[in-house]
């Protein structure tokens, strides 16, 4: 962008000079050169005129080239105006980095007091808009739009939270409550510290809970009637339809240490090139999935759809075994390694499962069984689009179905697969993680009819407190998934809320897409029956 700006000021400049003293020469020159008896006095004009053409000239180079940029309005390009490819080597900008000072840290044991508070964002006019998804920030938020978000609201939230977050002035405060399953908390809070790094200043004072357990708790029943108290704002990593609990991306997208999956940067490079290994018609004519069929009734039902030596449903399902696997150095969990079938499986475990993101990622076609809970990106997605949907009451059947269908038209099965690994690699990318937490905290924090206060046992976090004392894959994952520094680009810009019309066409969309998969293969059993 400032590269362009003082291009074109020197276009102007240069093509000012040319154009000058083209007109001199054509109302002045040409005519002595026609009739050099002019008298003396019109000799001196001239001269007087060439003089004010030279600090005129003088005059646009130090205000419009050498002197401050930045207090000049911007100017538009015309194409009337005469370009010329000017080879001007302009210093690139050098990158503001924020250092991970882990010898101060142990010597003080407490946050650098030299963090950025403020930081100013480039402006640019081509900003994208948001993925669609973003809209559902809107949509979380409605139940305090009227009312605004009170303290005692937020103080009734914390009854099942983890932690409370307070921002003030850019720096991070946690008070805990309860201790999270494994490290959820504990990345949940580094990528919330990685935001403050990317956009520094930019995320304004807030007070929140948060929930780090899988199941939504605020149901929409219970705040109900006239007389009911607002719903207190709870934040979590999942919701259903029953329930007001605010989404927010997991812990996963900066590491899972416990399974071996690391930060989601690095790990969609990898899916990205372990979509390329094997052409789509190349692969497994059949539906994978592998997991733990432990933590729910449905996965353990989804086990008996596995060949038999009587039935072949056209899965093939294997259980994940996580302790052998951490023993054995996770070589058969490979994430990138697993896209080799046609067709992947998504079953929600005890509630939602981090493991859409990773299945959507693969050109195979998502077969997604019926799910109750949502996450914060996969409202953004079209059933038969993204997609096949599958029954939950009957899921063998349902898959077979599914494979035999996407076996026998090629094209809309692969074009499918593509739709969703599209998807998550373009509007999934992490800035549009960093994006959606940073708009959903800033419309958050507008609701608040309180200001946010330390609270008295709470402890000031930042990379350091986190990073220095770590070890092994926390460690190493914090290391990968660091923001080394502020962005220079703003974030996406946030698209308008959804009107009543158009959510309910959305909804009324996928609703039929699926009764519409319903009925083909409703039609092929019953096909299927009458041959038999």
């Amino acid at each position: 962008m400032r590269k362009y700006n003082i291009q074109q000021r020197f276009q102007r400049y240069f093509w000012h000079e040319s154009v000058l003293y083209r007109r001199l020469e054509a109302t002045i020159w040409l005519p002595l050169m026609k009739s050099p008896a002019r008298s003396s006095g019109i000799f001196l004009f001239i001269i007087f005129l060439l003089v004010g053409a030279f600090v005129s000239t003088r005059f646009f180079d130090v205000n419009g080239v050498g002197g401050n940029l930045a207090s000049k309005p911007k100017q538009s390009s015309s194409h009337l105006y005469p370009q010329k490819n000017l080879d001007i080597t302009i210093k690139p900008f050098q990158p503001i980095e924020i250092p991970l000072d882990c010898a101060a840290y142990n010597r003080t044991r407490t946050c650098p007091s030299n963090y950025p508070t403020t930081f100013d964002l480039e402006e640019n006019p081509s900003t994208p808009t948001c993925p669609e998804y973003f809209r559902w920030i809107h949509e979380d938020l409605r139940p305090w739009a009227l009312t605004g978000i009170t303290r005692d609201m937020v103080e009734r939230a914390k009854k099942t939270a983890n932690f409370r977050l307070v921002i003030l002035k850019g720096r991070v405060y946690v008070e805990k409550y309860h201790r999270a399953f494994q490290t959820r908390d504990v990345f949940t809070l580094w990528g919330i510290l990685q935001l403050l790094r990317r956009y520094p200043g930019k995320v304004p004072d807030l007070e929140l809970m948060f929930d780090c357990v899988d199941w939504p708790v605020i149901r929409t029943m219970d705040y109900q009637g006239p007389n009911s108290a607002g719903p207190p704002p709870l934040f979590r990593y999942c919701g259903d339809d029953s329930t007001l609990d605010i989404v927010f991306p997991d812990w996963s997208f900066w590491g899972w240490p416990e399974i071996n999956i690391k930060p989601w940067e690095n790990l969609l490079k990898d899916l990205k090139e372990g979509n390329g290994r094997k052409r789509w018609m190349d692969r497994e004519p059949y539906a994978y999935w592998k997991g733990n069929p432990a933590v729910a009734v449905k996965r353990q039902e989804l086990i008996k759809c596995n060949l038999s030596a009587t039935q072949d449903w056209n899965a093939r399902v294997y259980a994940q075994d996580w302790s052998r696997e951490s023993q054995q150095g996770y070589k058969q969990s490979d994430l990138g390694s697993q896209c080799m079938h046609r067709y992947k499986i998504y079953i929600e475990g005890s509630a939602w499962s981090v493991s859409e993101k990773y299945i959507l990622a693969c050109d195979s076609v998502t077969l997604l069984v019926k799910p109750l809970y949502y996450d914060f990106f996969t409202r953004g997605l079209m059933p038969v689009h993204h997609y096949w949907p599958v029954r939950d009451d009957d899921k063998c059947k349902s898959i077979k179905f599914a494979v035999d269908w996407g076996n026998s038209h090629n094209q809309k099965a692969q074009g499918i697969g593509k739709a969703a690994s599209e998807f998550i690699q373009e509007d999934l990318k992490m800035e549009y993680v960093y994006d959606y937490m940073f708009h959903l905290l800033n419309e958050y924090a507008k609701l608040l009819t309180f200001k946010p206060i330390r609270p008295r046992n709470a402890v000031e976090l930042c990379a350091e407190t986190m990073a220095c004392p770590a070890q092994g894959l926390q460690k190493k994952f914090f290391m990968e998934s660091l923001v080394n520094g502020p962005t220079y680009s703003s974030p996406c810009t946030m698209p308008h809320p959804y009107d009543p019309p158009s959510l309910h066409s959305i909804l009324k969309r996928k609703e039929n897409s699926i009764k519409q998969v319903e009925l083909w293969e409703k039609n092929f059993w019953e096909n299927k029956t009458k041959q038999t």
